[in-house]
């Protein structure tokens, strides 16, 4: 280790405490990279346990223009939490108590560490419900999920992550520890700084506490995979879903490409014919998702499913579950590289989109597999392509492409895994020159020396 590495380590084990910072190889590698696959080593790594702990580490980054890099379980898909200007990595997971869960006014609030799954699991209990569902919600933190502003596979009921968090406390880059927001259901003092933090990707702050909102949980769901000839038939038949008058909890969504990959990893009962799928869940009253289920599986046989099969047990809807969320996992076990894409559209654009996708794999050469949450516009738009430095051009000028098609269809770059490393060239096309210029000015505002997670969503 060298002189400088010595004492930074020295410094920072100083603020949060020896056994908690390291400069150990092995802790650098696991900080050093996301789901998106990009790494770059930190020169230490520190696991914080409390708020003031990160204030002073701020306050001594500042001082000595050391970068950090917020982490929780770095699952995010857009280079969000890859250290790339090295200096310290700062992994929160160890801050992951669930520190209150009001049962009579259905709010809790969490350290940043906390798993999705385990926040879920312990307010159902209770009887309650945190709709959030991330497909990485096993191991994604509440942190990352504010961060990135997470979606899932129930946001076109519920909405997604910034709909549940009523207030945050706040560490800013220069070491303010801020509280933003309330406990309470609503909130109008002042501009709304709390949805300026969620969403902002650790650029602008290190949440330590986060407050959300919680609802009951619904008595009863049905779920049901319908599938049809083609992708494109699939997305026109989920906007009828949409228009049927039942609002689904989840509306996903899986192509040919994306069923044949997810083949080859696990047996799968589902005939050769069909090319797209379906996934329709129905929550709330055990009467009224009877019936709705019905009336959608009425609608998606009027509108070309081939056929529709429902899951009515616990144990037939964890195995349509398991199917789609092997999505993600069955292409990197399909394919040494994929660039992942999270464009939005409006729904009823969903089917031109898809025809865009195909006509651009078919121009580069590459193979484009989508899937992801339909009943809201948000497909992932996976780039497949094989080791080589013309394959990897190939596929950055498709997703380029993919990204351009998105806009001019009235889209969005991304719906929900944010711009991060992957999309930041890009934003100048979503994004005016005067609305770029104000979003620069809140980060030197607020992280005038740009020590906290520079160089994410803005080329410059």
């Amino acid at each position: 280790m060298t002189d400088i590495a010595e004492k930074l380590l020295a410094d920072v084990q100083a603020i949060v405490g020896k056994e908690n910072a390291s400069a150990q190889i092995e802790e650098r590698i696991l900080a050093s990279y996301d789901g998106t696959r990009l790494s770059a080593l930190p020169d230490i790594v520190a696991f914080p346990h409390t708020a003031e702990e990160i204030s002073r580490l701020l306050r001594w980054a500042n001082r000595e223009k050391t970068p950090v890099y917020p982490r929780g379980a770095a699952s995010g898909l857009t280079g969000g939490a890859v250290p790339t200007g090295g200096g310290i990595a700062l992994d929160l997971r160890r801050m992951n108590r669930i520190l209150e869960v009001d049962d009579d006014n259905q709010v809790a609030t969490v350290e940043p560490g906390v798993t999705v799954s385990d926040f879920q699991a312990e307010v159902q209990r209770r009887g309650l419900f945190y709709p959030p569902d991330p497909a990485s919600a096993d191991f994604s933190t509440l942190g990352g999920n504010v961060a990135e502003c997470a979606g899932g596979l129930r946001a076109v009921k519920y909405g997604v992550t910034r709909d549940y968090v009523t207030g945050l406390e706040v560490v800013l880059p220069q070491g303010d520890i801020i509280h933003v927001g309330a406990r309470t259901l609503k909130c109008v003092t002042g501009y709304d700084l709390t949805r300026l933090f969620v969403g902002s990707e650790g650029t602008l702050g290190v949440f330590t506490k986060i407050h959300l909102r919680l609802i009951p949980l619904p008595p009863a769901r049905r779920t049901l995979l319908a599938l049809f000839e083609s992708p494109e038939a699939a997305a026109t038949a989920s906007t009828r879903v949409l228009k049927s008058g039942i609002l689904p909890a989840a509306l996903e969504f899986i192509d040919d490409a994306t069923i044949e990959c997810i083949r080859k990893k696990q047996p799968l009962d589902i005939p050769a014919a069909a090319r797209g799928a379906l996934i329709v869940e129905l929550d709330g009253d055990e009467a009224a998702c009877v019936s709705g289920i019905g009336l959608i599986t009425g609608v998606l046989a009027e509108n070309g499913a081939l056929e529709t099969r429902r899951a009515d047990t616990p144990a037939d809807r964890a195995r349509l579950w398991a199917f789609r969320k092997a999505a993600s996992p069955a292409l990197f076990a399909a394919f040494p590289n994929k660039l992942n894409e999270d464009i939005c559209v409006l729904p009823t654009r969903t089917s031109e989109m898809l025809r865009r996708t195909r006509g651009i794999a078919a121009k580069h050469g590459v193979l484009i597999a989508n899937y992801g949450h339909i009943g809201e516009g948000n497909l992932h738009v996976n780039i497949m392509y094989p080791h080589g430095e013309k394959a990897r051009a190939d596929a950055e000028a498709a997703s380029a492409e993919v990204m351009k098609a998105a806009l001019e269809l009235g889209g969005t770059l991304s719906g929900e895994h944010g711009i991060g490393l992957t999309k930041l060239e890009f934003l100048p096309l979503e994004v005016a020159p005067v609305e770029l210029a104000l979003m620069r000015s809140i980060k030197k505002l607020l992280d005038p020396n740009n020590i906290l997670n520079p160089g994410k969503i803005f080329a410059s």
